[in-house]
């Protein structure tokens, strides 16, 4: 017990500064692309976007870069971007991976209980062309073929940055909630 104890006394600190956000890798595109998901937030709805993610059948690689987006690094919650439970009380599914045989009737049931005006964001290459699980026994296809979708970030995984740049891509190409139901009246 005392040499563990001398040891430890004699180890000097080995912890380090912490590096400025340009060094630490931090890609400084995220705080323009916040800002601007911010700015067509605002326009679109007033408030913050309500974002429900579906795993459709992945490996997972995709979801831990969506759950990077929520980490105190990226903390997209300062965006006006949050995950809800239910998709009811969404405005925004993000999907992953390959729809499986399993998941098509969950994932319908899903978008339809989104309400609209709902936005669909496929994330990454196997939610476009199911990579690398095409031909797959329990694979039934790209989510595509099952709910429209609006945008699609490609990558295997695509990196917190190109998700920001898919919801971005996907919010600019809504008209605005006033617009649209001023089209719709009588």
């Amino acid at each position: 017990m005392k040499q563990l104890l001398r040891k430890i006394l004699k180890t000097p600190i080995a912890t380090e500064p912490v590096p400025p956000l340009m060094d630490a890798g931090m890609d400084p595109g995220v705080e323009m692309l916040g800002g601007a998901i911010s700015k067509e937030l605002q326009k679109l709805f007033g408030r913050s976007l309500h974002i429900r993610e579906v795993d459709a059948g992945s490996c997972n690689g995709c979801e831990i870069e969506i759950t990077g987006l929520n980490n105190p690094y990226c903390d997209f919650e300062r965006f006006g971007l949050q995950f809800v439970a239910s998709p009811r009380h969404a405005d925004c599914l993000l999907v992953t991976g390959p729809v499986t045989r399993n998941m098509a009737d969950p994932l319908r049931r899903t978008y339809e209980a989104t309400p609209d005006p709902k936005i669909v964001i496929a994330i990454g290459d196997c939610a476009k062309d199911c990579g690398i699980f095409a031909g797959g026994y329990g694979v039934a296809g790209p989510v595509s073929d099952f709910i429209p979708v609006d945008v699609l970030v490609p990558g295997c995984p695509p990196s917190p940055t190109q998700i920001l740049t898919g919801i971005l891509t996907a919010l600019r190409s809504r008209q605005p909630l006033q617009a649209r139901n001023a089209g719709s009246a009588p």
